[in-house]
């Protein structure tokens, strides 16, 4: 019975078999472990590719709204004034709920 850890490699290209035989002999590895070490290669490169692009994004839109400051941003003071309202509004609550 075949070990079902194994993977099937079955390729309908003979030279394609040969080249990634030749390919995994150099590299001291078998067939699978070469093919599995290549497929983790490129999905970590594209995981990366990935990432790069959203940092460069992230980076663009926080530097387009660090440029221009936005009509919803608060004073300082209005905040605070908010938070001391929300503040009496929450002892209000509790001394109405006991």
């Amino acid at each position: 019975m075949a070990d079902p850890k194994a993977m099937n490699l079955r390729f309908p290209d003979p030279a394609q078999r040969t080249a990634i035989a030749t390919a995994a002999a150099q590299e001291g590895v078998s067939m699978q472990e070469y093919i599995l070490s290549a497929a983790y290669d490129r999905a970590t490169a594209v995981e990366q590719r990935f990432l790069e692009a959203f940092k460069a994004s992230k980076d663009r839109s926080g530097a387009a709204f660090a440029a221009e400051p936005s009509s919803i941003d608060i004073s300082a003071e209005q905040r605070a004034t908010e938070q001391e309202t929300l503040r009496e509004l929450e002892q209000q609550e509790r001394s109405h709920a006991a």
